[in-house]
């Protein structure tokens, strides 16, 4: 038969010293996982971004654009279509690929004419991606869109 040790104050202290221990070190780690990957701030003021927000948003209208984006075996796509249907080439394009969470796999693909459409050979792992698109027309109107891409296959 085993013997059964008294169980004292200090055996109860030492319990709870570890077991918070424990749970706040884990939060310190998150805590520092988090800063270091977040990506950054959308907007430097939320409210002054917001003052102008429905003049841009009517201008991007106005253009009457539609976006199709995707990634076909290792291709970003990007095809602007007007009002009409008919293909559009926007003055000048910029585009960011990367991760919702984190910003070490952002990637700025080298986007070229395709004829119809704009192309670029990306390298992304499966997962969940976010596409921040710049284009403008030739009056310099801006247009717009932050699509998420999801990629089934790595």
């Amino acid at each position: 038969m085993m013997a059964v040790r008294e169980i004292t104050g200090k055996h109860v202290l030492i319990g709870f010293v570890a077991a918070f221990g424990i749970i706040i070190g884990v939060n310190i780690l998150l805590a520092v996982s988090a800063i270091r990957s977040f990506p950054g701030l959308e907007v430097r003021n939320g409210y002054i971004a917001s003052q102008s927000f429905d003049t841009r948003r009517a201008a991007q209208q106005a253009l009457g654009w539609e976006l199709q984006a995707g990634v076909t075996d290792g291709t970003l796509y990007l095809a602007f279509t007007d009002a009409a249907g008919q293909p559009v080439r926007p003055a000048r394009i910029e585009a960011s690929v990367g991760r919702p969470t984190e910003d070490a796999d952002d990637t700025l693909p080298t986007l070229t004419w395709a004829g119809e459409r704009f192309e670029a050979p990306v390298a992304l792992g499966k997962g969940k991606w976010i596409l921040r698109l710049n284009a403008y027309a030739e009056d310099g109107t801006l247009f717009h869109q932050r699509r998420e891409l999801v990629i089934d296959r790595g």
